[in-house]
């Protein structure tokens, strides 16, 4: 690392490099307000850091100030699950072709035509969930009290219900 960085200076650069793709949104807790612009005027007067739009990031300078590599914008960054998947693509590209098997073909076959998608999930029509759907179909829709005196229930089981049974089960 080079010398002419000084501390507060390698440390918002080094958590740029390694939190936010460069970009300079971090600082210091004890670095406020118009320190802060003396901080990034200081970074730019000596080309570290470069206006991108209205952020700023590192520039190349600033990398190889830290000493690290420049990432090279040419190439297109994929996080590790993307890198798994391109080496199995390829590894399937790459394979030799697999000789028609009829046994599987027809049990392929098979499989797909007794497929029936999933049924849609059943509400009694006597239920409280029944008597709540109900009341929100109204036009003028309930509110959580409505509810609650209506079925019973403590507001945080409404809630809940919401959340669970109507978002995640019901759609």
């Amino acid at each position: 690392m080079s010398n002419s960085l000084t501390p507060t200076q390698q440390t918002i650069l080094t958590h740029a490099v390694g939190h936010t793709e460069g970009r300079i949104e971090w600082f210091p807790d004890h670095i406020k307000g118009g320190a802060r612009q003396k901080v990034l005027a200081g970074l730019a007067r000596h080309e570290l850091i470069r206006q991108d739009g209205k952020q700023w990031r590192i520039a190349a300078a600033g990398y190889k100030a830290l000493g690290v590599p420049y990432p090279d914008a040419s190439k297109k960054r994929i996080g590790k699950f993307e890198a798994k998947l391109d080496q199995i693509i390829a590894n399937a590209e790459d394979a030799p072709p697999v000789p028609n098997d009829p046994e599987l073909e027809a049990a392929v076959a098979f499989a797909e035509a007794s497929f029936t998608p999933p049924a849609a999930p059943r509400t009694r029509a006597d239920s409280e969930q029944a008597e709540v759907i109900r009341m929100l179909q109204r036009p003028e829709g309930a509110t959580i009290g409505q509810i609650c005196s209506a079925t019973g229930w403590q507001a945080h089981t409404v809630r809940g219900t919401f959340a669970g049974t109507f978002k995640k089960k019901l759609g």
